[in-house]
């Protein structure tokens, strides 16, 4: 190990998610393998973090770190109010100059610290619209599967600790090392959204019984033109008060509620069924297919063809 190693410092605090503790661990040293191969010698040394073990004089003597990783978190009560000196340690890493990374509800840690104030960062999809009301001040975007701001390193699902793994391995050596450690590892390499892979989960529980009664309904006929005035009707409101309720409730306008309900109906019939994508998209409402796959490619990030190429792979596309 050379005396410029890159450190690496892996927290493990309650809840982490083990298999991502390890396998960053085991990433980086097979990385460091393939540097060797290639006459660059040992790129990263590892340092495991016990949060647990944390105590007032170490955030007074704290040992350079280049790179401190907060991986996913299994344990809900833990991310969502850690404990203050960890929160104190990464912030005096991130003074001492070191890039501060989070993966998944990770997010949830490293947002407390006021790091994040400002900055666009992601987290799991699912987790999303939790930490936007818990953290107004930072803008989330939640299609990306990492976010690389220099010094604040943000990645989204619970497997993307791949993704920054390999983003760290090509941002210390270079891209061919990385390419060289994804094929080693059988990983994509290429680029990849977050929203590939999420579904469409609206809320149900905010308590505005006229709006879940208009949610029910599109759930029902999500197929069929639907009008706004024939919606408010319904709801026994004016446009303009269902219009504020239903945003308020759902987070969507009504029209972008519809295309991601028929674009989520169209992800599952391209998985499951035996329809062409003219098929699908006539099945979830769309009479025009160029504006089926405008609208599926906005949303989920690439073409319907795509799309069934990435997840039904025993199927023809």
């Amino acid at each position: 190990m050379t005396e410029s190693a890159i450190q690496i410092g892996i927290v493990h605090y309650p809840g982490a998610m083990l298999s991502a503790v390890q396998g960053l661990a085991e990433q980086f040293h097979l990385a460091n393998k393939i540097s060797v191969q290639n006459n660059m010698g040992d790129v990263f040394k590892i340092n495991f973090c016990d949060s647990q073990q944390l105590n007032e004089e170490q955030l007074h003597e704290v040992s350079p770190l280049h790179v401190v990783i907060l991986p996913p978190c299994l344990d809900d009560e833990y991310y969502s109010a850690p404990q203050s000196l960890l929160l104190q340690w990464l912030q005096r890493h991130h003074q001492q100059g070191a890039i501060i990374c989070s993966i998944c509800a990770g997010a949830f840690v490293l947002a407390q610290t006021g790091l994040l104030d400002g900055r666009q960062v992601t987290t799991h999809w699912a987790l999303a619209d939790e930490f936007s009301r818990r953290f107004p001040a930072v803008q989330v975007d939640t299609d990306k599967l990492l976010i690389n701001d220099a010094d604040i390193i943000t990645a989204g699902g619970l497997m993307s600790w791949v993704d920054l793994g390999l983003e760290l391995v090509a941002q210390f050596t270079n891209t061919q090392i990385m390419r060289q450690l994804g094929k080693y590892l059988i990983v994509d390499t290429g680029h990849r959204e977050q929203r590939y892979y999420q579904s469409f989960n609206p809320p149900l529980n905010h308590g505005d019984k006229a709006i879940l009664q208009i949610q029910h309904h599109l759930q029902r006929h999500y197929s069929e033109p639907i009008m706004i005035k024939e919606l408010a009707n319904q709801a026994h409101l004016t446009e303009r008060t269902f219009l504020r309720r239903f945003v308020s409730a759902t987070g969507f306008k009504p029209a972008q509620y519809l295309q991601r309900l028929r674009i989520h109906k169209a992800c599952e019939l391209i998985e499951t069924s035996c329809l062409t994508v003219e098929g699908v998209a006539i099945e979830v409402g769309y009479e025009d297919l160029s504006a089926f796959r405008k609208t599926f490619i906005k949303i989920m990030g690439e073409t319907p063809k795509e799309f069934k190429k990435r997840f039904v792979r025993n199927q023809a596309s």
